[in-house]
């Protein structure tokens, strides 16, 4: 179970020490490894999809010893969420970290968000913004605010892109008029300290997405990304985004999506970690975690895996 023992680290960096006790003792755990691993292969047996399960059910995730438990006498309730859902994170916060690329194009734009989730990340226009804690751009208004540390030469924006057009794809579309999606999407949301902060940015965005819902379109992005962006508006900027998308795809679909890149017309906004994007020149980030930011294949920055930062490239 090198995998879990591989997200012990990440979660121990993302502040979950809950979550890292229990993947570092689950991999070393014969009765819980051998459950996981009656899971069909692949992205059925991710921790982050093991974990919020058990959150979605009412489980406990505090402990190793109450994880372990709960997994053990509710296996078959546990098993059937996690073969009808899917790791499907909505951190709105890491369109803080794209913006000064968004807010860079020409506008209006048409957004196109590929593994979009509940289409949260669809609505940049429509959040405010502080980056290194001046004062907000964006619409007054909104209770969604999204904090952004600066380094090197970013393009801080002076305001919010114009988004004529949204559309979102996803195999499993979630819907933010259902209380039972919402309640996944809260499920898959790491505890510890910046559990709260993030929540209550998820239920900010929730409402704005829910007064007005995106076109959600089901399927698979490399075979709908091209008759998608048929549909956006001819007096718009086309702009194809992704965000944490491309580790879920198996290397030949992640392959053929890039490849798809080149056939689209409008601008691609990637941000992944560098593992899963083409080898462009200073893909890999100085640091050992966080993602890439690239624009139509060009590296531009690198940035907090939750939106908490970005550094310029250039």
């Amino acid at each position: 179970m090198r995998r879990y023992e591989a997200f012990a680290v990440d979660y121990e960096q993302g502040s979950s020490p809950a979550y890292a006790e229990i993947a570092r003792e689950l991999a070393r755990d014969r009765t819980v490894v051998e459950l996981v691993c009656g899971l069909p292969e692949g992205n059925k047996r991710q921790p982050n999809l093991l974990l919020a399960a058990v959150r979605y059910l009412g489980g406990p995730v505090d402990t190793w010893a109450g994880f372990r438990a709960y997994v053990v006498e509710h296996w078959e309730s546990v098993r059937a969420v996690v073969l009808e859902r899917r790791t499907q994170t909505n951190e709105v916060r890491r369109l803080a970290s794209m913006l000064p690329v968004l807010a860079s194009l020409r506008g209006p734009l048409a957004l196109v968000e590929v593994g979009a989730s509940a289409g949260l990340c669809l609505y940049p226009d429509r959040y405010r913004y502080s980056f290194d804690g001046a004062a907000p751009i964006g619409p007054a208004d909104s209770e969604v605010l999204l904090e952004c540390a600066t380094s090197g030469r970013v393009p801080v924006p002076e305001r919010v892109p114009e988004v004529l057009w949204r559309a979102g794809i996803d195999l499993d579309p979630l819907d933010v008029r259902s209380e039972e999606d919402v309640r996944w999407l809260r499920a898959l949301v790491w505890p510890g300290e910046a559990e709260q902060e993030r929540v209550e940015r998820l239920m900010g965005a929730v409402r704005v997405a829910a007064a007005d819902p995106p076109l959600m379109v089901t399927g698979d992005l490399v075979e709908q990304v091209e008759s998608v962006v048929r549909r956006a508006p001819a007096e718009a900027t086309v702009v194809v985004m992704h965000s944490a998308v491309l580790p879920y795809l198996p290397q030949e679909r992640a392959r053929a999506f890039v490849q798809a890149m080149d056939r689209v017309l409008g601008h691609w906004v990637a941000n992944e970690g560098w593992r899963s994007l083409p080898g462009w020149p200073r893909v890999r980030p100085p640091g050992e975690s966080g993602f890439t930011l690239a624009l139509d294949g060009r590296v531009m920055g690198y940035t907090g895996e939750h939106g908490q930062s970005v550094a310029w490239a250039g």
